[in-house]
C-alpha cells in the first residue's frame, strides 16, 4: 500500500506544477553534452577516453547533485579480460524516503558488428545515440533539478559496461555489467517508488513502443510514463503499442525487486546506425532529447 500511496502523491504533485518548466527542457544543452562525449573518443572500458569521460561525468554531477557516489570495481570477463568499471550514482534530496530512479549507461560498444563496411566491424562505436543521448539527457535533467529541487527524491544512475558483451541471453555476465553490479550492491533498504531506464532516446525518427518486459513486470510504471507523455502532447512519440522484450539495464533491476521499465527506441530496424561507426552526434536531435527530458522532468515535478 505504501507504494500505491506514494504514486498517488506523485500524481497530485505532477498536476500542480512543473508543466511549464517541462516545456522548456534544454535539448540544445543535452546535444552539446553528446558532442563532448563523442569528441573524447569511444567510451570503451580501459581506454583513455573512457577514463576522461568518467572523470568529466563525476565532476559535472558533483556541481549539480546533493550527493554523488562512485562505485568502482574490476570485472573479469569469460574471455579473461579485466575491465576497470565505475557506476556514478547522483542523488537529489537524498534524505527523502519517496524516490524515483533514472538510469542510463554511459559506456559505448567496443565493436561495430553491424557496420555496412565489413572492414570497420572491429572498430568501436562512437555511441552518440547508444549511451550518449540518454546520459546527456539525464545530465541536463540534473541541471534543471539543481536550479529547482524536485518534489520527490531523485536518483540518477549512470551504469558502466552495459554494452561490452554479446547479449547471449538475458543473463549474459559480460553485458549489462554495471546494472548487474548495482543490483547486487543496492544502498541499504533501497526501494524507489519506481525506476526508468532511458536508452537510445535521441534519434530524429523518435518512437517509443511499450517494451515487453516492462509491460509484464511493471505495467503501472509504463502507464504512468506514457500518460505523462500524452499529457505533454507526446503521444505520437510514446506509442500505445507493445513491442518485443529487450535485453537492457532494466532486467537486473527488475530481478532485484525494483519496479523498473525501459524507455528505448531500438534497434537496427528503427535506428540504422545502431552498433555501427556512424552512431555520431549528427544523428541525434536536440528536439528529441528535449522530448524525453520533458517527460523525465514532469514525472518528478
Amino acid at each position: 500500500m505504501r507504494r500505491v500511496a506514494g504514486l498517488m502523491v506523485l500524481a497530485v504533485v505532477a498536476c500542480r506544477g512543473g508543466a511549464s518548466e517541462a516545456q522548456q527542457f534544454d535539448g540544445e544543452m543535452a546535444h552539446r553534452f553528446v558532442q563532448h562525449m563523442v569528441a573524447a573518443g569511444p567510451r570503451v572500458p580501459n581506454t583513455a577516453a573512457h577514463r576522461a569521460i568518467g572523470d568529466w561525468l563525476v565532476a559535472e554531477l558533483r556541481q549539480r547533485a546533493d550527493t554523488v557516489i562512485v562505485q568502482e570495481w574490476t570485472h573479469v570477463t569469460r574471455r579473461g579480460d579485466t575491465l576497470r568499471l565505475r557506476n556514478v550514482f547522483a542523488r537529489f534530496r537524498p534524505a527523502e524516503p519517496g524516490r524515483v530512479l533514472y538510469v542510463s549507461h554511459w559506456d559505448s560498444r567496443p565493436r561495430s558488428e553491424l557496420d555496412p563496411d565489413p572492414a570497420r566491424r572491429d572498430e568501436p562505436t562512437p555511441g552518440a545515440n547508444d549511451g550518449g543521448s540518454s546520459t546527456a539527457m539525464l545530465l541536463t535533467l540534473a541541471d534543471h533539478l539543481k536550479r529547482q529541487p524536485p518534489a520527490v527524491g531523485v536518483d540518477l544512475l549512470f551504469t558502466d559496461g552495459e554494452d561490452w558483451g554479446f547479449f547471449e541471453g538475458d543473463d549474459d555476465p559480460d553485458a549489462l555489467i554495471g546494472a548487474q553490479y548495482f543490483a547486487t550492491h543496492l544502498p541499504p533498504g533501497y526501494q524507489p517508488l519506481y525506476a526508468v531506464v532511458w536508452d537510445m532516446v535521441g534519434d530524429f525518427s523518435q518512437e517509443f513502443p511499450k517494451e515487453g518486459h516492462s509491460v509484464r513486470n511493471a505495467p503501472e510504471v509504463v502507464e504512468r510514463v506514457w500518460n505523462t507523455a500524452r499529457e505533454l502532447g507526446l503521444g505520437r512519440v510514446f506509442r500505445d503499442r507493445v513491442d518485443q522484450g529487450m535485453t537492457d539495464d532494466h532486467l537486473p533491476l527488475q530481478r532485484a525487486g525494483l519496479r523498473t521499465i525501459d524507455v528505448i527506441d531500438c534497434c537496427s530496424s528503427k535506428y540504422e546506425y545502431w552498433h555501427t561507426t556512424q552512431d555520431t552526434p549528427d544523428k541525434v536531435s536536440p528536439r528529441s532529447l528535449a522530448n524525453v527530458g520533458r517527460v523525465a522532468l514532469a514525472l518528478v515535478r
